[in-house]
């Protein structure tokens, strides 16, 4: 099986989805996993914050 996460596809992406997360603020790391903040805005973050709590997420600044 393909992995989605890592690899050629991510080549495809703008900045090959590399980024700053606005939960942790870590720099330079990939941002592939989609979460929903409460008003409804999506946001993009790294693996540790895929799977962060609710408050975390709304809290976050997008930049």
């Amino acid at each position: 099986m393909s992995k989605p996460k890592r690899g050629r596809s991510l080549w495809r992406l703008p900045s090959r989805s590399r980024g700053t997360c606005p939960v942790c603020s870590s720099t330079r790391i990939k941002l592939l996993y989609p979460r929903t903040k409460s008003e409804g805005t999506a946001v993009t973050v790294c693996k540790k914050c895929s799977k962060a709590e609710q408050s975390r997420v709304d809290s976050a600044v997008l930049i």
